[in-house]
């Protein structure tokens, strides 16, 4: 009688694998990926079972934003070098991140108010808000506020990384250079300014944007990146939405414990774009 596949005394056979049982020098995967350092870094301060949770979950997040930075700063080279190709796999590759980033909010919501409830006394003041990754990303990709760093003066090295970002032109700002180096009409005013300061769009700019949405088939590396940039755009918007409704499912209308307004300073930023002029254009193809 033959066995039903499902038979458990099966094993897989490795007699003809070359497996290397014996590593002798050679790092291996845990020593490579430094997993003893990575897995030892959950150190719940409670005896709650989602406290585990929500510390993996947050520690994933900032895996995911490194990767995101290292993707974005290598896009803003591209653009500086007026080489476009290569930024186009980038961005895809921040879209797959935004994804897993979003997806990290439906972990976090199967946590109810009692869960929460039952460790939160021991974060003290930590918060997201203090993400000093997540602010690089929105310096870099143009949300500017100097009010944002003051909470990292007590770390002087992230104090200083933000400042440069601050500081440096965005990505957008460096996008419109590389539309006036292609002859596009844009302002003198936008292309020097105080890149401290928040962006404000330009009808200038809109119409830049307008003519290369037009001339698709001719200008078709403008228009493939204006494509891309909207996708970032549009995931960061909905990381932000889901954000907000999760923290509202979780703790209603509770003060935040980095001491924002929780869900109402959450709901300011939902209507923040990045990059204005690419979403107004739409109404006037």
């Amino acid at each position: 009688m033959n066995k039903p596949p499902y038979d458990k005394t099966e094993r897989v056979d490795l007699s003809d694998e070359a497996v290397h049982w014996d590593l002798g020098s050679s790092l291996s995967y845990g020593e490579y990926l430094r997993l003893p350092l990575l897995l030892d870094a959950q150190k719940p301060l409670s005896y709650e079972h989602d406290e585990m949770m929500f510390i993996v979950l947050h520690q994933a997040a900032e895996l995911w934003m490194r990767l995101f930075l290292h993707e974005l700063n290598a896009v803003v080279d591209c653009v500086q070098r007026d080489n476009l190709g290569p930024s186009f796999k980038m961005l895809t590759r921040i879209a797959r991140v935004q994804t897993q980033l979003l997806n990290t909010w439906d972990v976090l919501a199967t946590m109810t108010p009692a869960d929460y409830s039952a460790f939160r006394n021991v974060l003290g003041r930590a918060s997201g808000f203090q993400s000093v990754q997540y602010r690089l990303l929105e310096f870099t990709l143009g949300n500017k506020n100097a009010g944002y760093i003051t909470v990292h003066k007590k770390h002087p090295e992230d104090h200083a990384r933000l400042k440069v970002a601050l500081e440096s032109p965005s990505l957008y700002d460096e996008v419109l250079r590389l539309l006036s180096r292609r002859g596009y009409g844009i302002p003198e005013d936008h292309l020097s300014r105080d890149f401290t300061q928040p962006y404000r769009a330009s009808k200038q700019v809109a119409g830049a944007w307008l003519g290369i949405y037009h001339n698709a088939a001719k200008e078709w590396e403008l228009y493939e990146l204006a494509e891309r940039l909207i996708e970032l755009d549009h995931q960061f918007q909905l990381w932000r939405f889901h954000h907000l409704k999760v923290v509202e499912r979780i703790i209603g209308h509770k003060r935040g414990t980095g001491g924002t307004s929780g869900v109402s300073y959450l709901a300011k930023a939902l209507e923040l774009k990045f990059f204005p002029e690419l979403w107004q254009v739409r109404t006037s193809m």
